[in-house]
């Protein structure tokens, strides 16, 4: 019975050798949001990795389960949408973020015109049976027994036990929107709230121009402490944009960073995001200082400083013309024009169809055939 954590990863650089760690297998790392379903008849509960319930915003995924899985059964997952293209189906983290809505009537438009898929990728109860304290090799040979004939909405992810073909899908999955790969030891037991998996995600780094900062939430006059670095990306008619942040420092570091910009702070009306002042309005394009509901009224002001500065970031990917998650300060530049920061030094993913991911086979020893063909690459 919820509320029940997900089993959590560790990161690790690069696709570990199974045999070190006593037998692994691999499974591509989805980006949407976690999510257990509990399923009692037709009595359906989604839950988020923090136990929050997800049910009401995926009323399609709901009736999906009900079709579709065993009529009492817990299994651990991943929500998506997946956007369609003549390149092929791609997973779109921002169009799923817009599911979380509180107005109904928008929930159930959303579930018509954006529908959620949901990928199955473990088990914690079947029927009476617990597998929680079972072994992966036994969790996941029943989920192939059981759950084999998912064709959609709902689908059970593929698997290898060799290297080889993760390191294949790595490199390749990346078009359709994914976000790496899993290893998971085939002797554990589900953990819940355990880091006991290994995710492998992309790491690139690009160099960006500082544009200005916020402050620390612990920050106070007598000690000004910086919170997070705002960091722009010339587009390819030369203006500014707003690609993301960059955020982890040290306390001692984070006095040291706000003191040492204080040179380039300037007057609002003298930066490229004057325009975006003081705008109080929901922002599609998530430009700074601006609210949204995911914001909660937080106060996004933020200290503008002259974009000379360019600083090297580590980032694993790319959402839209942002950095998907928080980027980390790895160096200063000062080597760089700030004009050169443009968006045509990032790394493009060879575009790659959701579709031949989620109806591709497993492989490797014991590994159960799922519905559909190996796909290729589409550039």
């Amino acid at each position: 019975m919820p509320p029940v954590r997900p089993m959590l990863a560790k990161a690790v650089k690069g696709i570990p050798d199974p045999a070190k760690h006593g037998g692994l297998v691999f499974e591509p790392k989805w980006d949407g949001f976690r999510c257990l379903v509990f399923r009692d008849g037709d009595e359906v509960e989604l839950t988020s990795r923090n136990t929050k319930p997800l049910t009401r915003y995926f009323p399609e995924v709901v009736e999906a389960v009900k079709r579709q899985l065993p009529e009492r059964c817990v299994v651990d997952g991943e929500l998506f949408v997946a956007s369609t293209s003549p390149d092929g189906d791609r997973l779109e983290f921002e169009v799923l973020q817009e599911r979380i809505h509180p107005a109904a009537s928008r929930v159930k438009l959303l579930s018509e015109t954006t529908p959620a898929g949901f990928v199955v990728f473990d088990l914690l109860a079947l029927g009476d049976t617990s597998y929680v304290d079972r072994p992966l090799r036994e969790r996941r040979a029943t989920l192939e027994e059981a759950f084999a004939d998912l064709d959609g909405p709902c689908y059970l992810t593929r698997t290898t036990s060799d290297p080889a073909e993760a390191e294949r899908w790595f490199e390749q999955f990346e078009g359709a929107g994914l976000d790496g790969v899993i290893a998971k030891s085939l002797d554990a037991p589900y953990t819940p709230n355990g880091r006991t998996m290994m995710k492998i995600k992309h790491e690139r780094t690009a160099d960006v121009v500082v544009c200005g900062y916020r402050e620390h939430k612990t920050s106070t006059p007598e000690q000004p402490l910086l919170g997070s670095l705002l960091l722009g990306l010339h587009d390819d008619q030369g203006r500014l944009q707003h690609v993301g942040v960059s955020a982890s420092f040290t306390a001692a570091r984070r006095a040291e960073l706000i003191e040492e910009l204080q040179e380039l702070v300037c007057p609002i009306e003298e930066h490229p995001w004057s325009a975006w002042a003081g705008d109080a309005i929901a922002n599609p394009d998530r430009m700074p200082g601006t609210q949204s509901r995911w914001s909660g009224g937080k106060d996004l002001s933020f200290t503008p400083l002259r974009p000379e500065r360019v600083l090297e970031v580590k980032y694993d990917a790319m959402e839209g013309r942002r950095f998907r998650h928080t980027a980390h300060f790895k160096r200063w530049r000062p080597d760089r024009e700030a004009e050169s920061c443009d968006y045509g030094q990032l790394e493009q993913p060879v575009r790659y169809d959701l579709g031949s991911v989620l109806s591709g086979v497993s492989t490797g020893p014991g590994a159960a055939p799922v519905k559909g063909n190996e796909g290729e690459t589409d550039g």
